[in-house]
């Protein structure tokens, strides 16, 4: 590749490869479509890569050019949040934000500082709650945007940005240094958390007696149980203290969660899809 890319380039790649057609595209960027054509040869030169396969007016994306679509639109998007954020308007607003516990422990203050930077005008409030809470609120439009989980971490359909592996926690290395005998307590969320039903249905599929001992919503309660050595605990791996322990074998491994942006069924301010967009782009890196 030679020199850098046209940010014209990549906006009309970005249309063409949403599109399908590069006569839709053409009506999209105003372009004639050999315009079009001749912008996506160009681009592909510079790559020296075949971005589509072209079948009459119709165009589908190589193995190149799925895997360059991710960096064209991160490219994109980074060039508008730089535009909006030193121009005189700047961008305003305040945002609703909800999401559980462990994800505002372990990535919210880099969220927040990183979007501060950019927009400083814009306010967000935080809303904690669980996954199926955050739903609830979000359908009442209580909230504009959270952070979810769903057990599917592999659906494309979905708005998913990570996916979070979920890990036994305790007070000791091993699950046998916490002499537990033959039922093992567990400190749990709510029975309708996904991190619940995941701990059980693993012990079970296992064949591993256990029990229910402490029953918490907070991360923070949780946290303290399984630093109590009484039980132990489920939760994100991102979220695990530093003074406790991932257990492995003889427990099953849990599932990974896959996490999402949902949003509320309103319409969506500027500050609302720049805070998204933002998510999208930084929360994959954390």
């Amino acid at each position: 590749m030679h020199g850098p890319l046209d940010l014209r380039l990549l906006a009309t790649f970005v249309r063409a490869s949403h599109a399908g057609t590069l006569s839709a595209t053409a009506i999209q960027v105003g372009r004639t479509q050999s315009a079009v054509t001749m912008q996506i040869q160009r681009l592909e030169e510079a790559l020296g890569q075949s971005l589509f396969h072209r079948n009459g007016s119709g165009v589908r994306l190589t193995g190149s050019g799925e895997r360059f679509l991710a960096y064209a639109e991160r490219i994109l998007r980074i060039h508008d949040e730089a535009v909006l954020a030193l121009s005189a308007k700047g961008l305003h607003g305040s945002i609703i934000f909800g999401s559980p516990e462990d994800y505002l422990i372990a990535f919210f203050p880099t969220l927040l500082k990183s979007f501060g930077t950019l927009y400083p005008d814009v306010e967000i409030k935080v809303v904690s709650a669980p996954t199926v809470e955050l739903r609830t609120l979000l359908n009442s439009r209580q909230i504009d945007l959270a952070l979810v989980s769903t057990p599917d971490a592999t659906d494309e359909s979905m708005d998913i940005v990570r996916t979070e592996p979920l890990v036994w926690v305790g007070s000791r290395p091993t699950l046998d240094l916490h002499d537990f005998g033959d039922t093992v307590p567990l400190a749990l969320p709510a029975s309708n958390a996904m991190d619940h039903r995941a701990a059980c249905d693993a012990m079970a599929r296992a064949g591993l007696r256990y029990k229910i001992s402490y029953a918490s919503n907070s991360i923070a309660g949780l946290i303290a149980v399984a630093r109590s050595g009484l039980a132990i605990s489920v939760m994100t791996k991102e979220a695990v203290p530093s003074d406790l322990f991932v257990l492995n074998t003889p427990l099953p491994q849990l599932s990974r969660l896959g996490v999402l942006i949902a949003f509320a069924e309103s319409e969506r301010s500027p500050a609302i899809e720049a805070f998204a967009d933002h998510i999208r782009s930084v929360l994959p890196t954390l």
